[in-house]
């Protein structure tokens, strides 16, 4: 079992930069593909970017230029720097875990964090 959890959300100036952390316990970080996604008020969860245990890294047409994935498996955590924050970035955040080969859909991954919520206000 994986025990995924977020933090570093918050309420942040159009403009700004945040950078997520999702912290990995009960489990070995480098082992998995981990990704981050996101879910706006009444819509579907997105994909935003993922880095496989290569640390080869992937990222939505959305977020290529200003979102960066990153890993640190001595510290079991995995990041997301977001720079430039849009009104349209605002969302609860989630990060997940998993072993199998899809990496841009939610079905490639196994174990899910309780989200982190971030707001970007004009």
């Amino acid at each position: 079992q994986v025990h995924l959890v977020e933090s570093g959300g918050g309420d942040v100036q159009a403009g700004g930069s945040l950078r997520l952390s999702c912290a990995v316990s009960e489990g070995s970080l480098w082992r998995y593909n981990m990704g981050w996604f996101r879910q706006a008020p009444g819509m579907e969860r997105d994909f935003v970017a993922s880095i496989r245990w290569t640390s080869i890294t992937y990222y939505a047409d959305a977020a290529k230029g200003r979102f960066t994935i990153s890993r640190d498996n001595a510290k079991n955590t995995v990041y997301l720097q977001i720079d430039s924050l849009k009104p349209e970035d605002t969302a609860i955040y989630y990060c997940a875990a998993g072993s199998g080969g899809l990496i841009s859909v939610s079905t490639g991954y196994e174990y899910w964090g309780q989200g982190t919520q971030v707001t970007v206000s004009s």
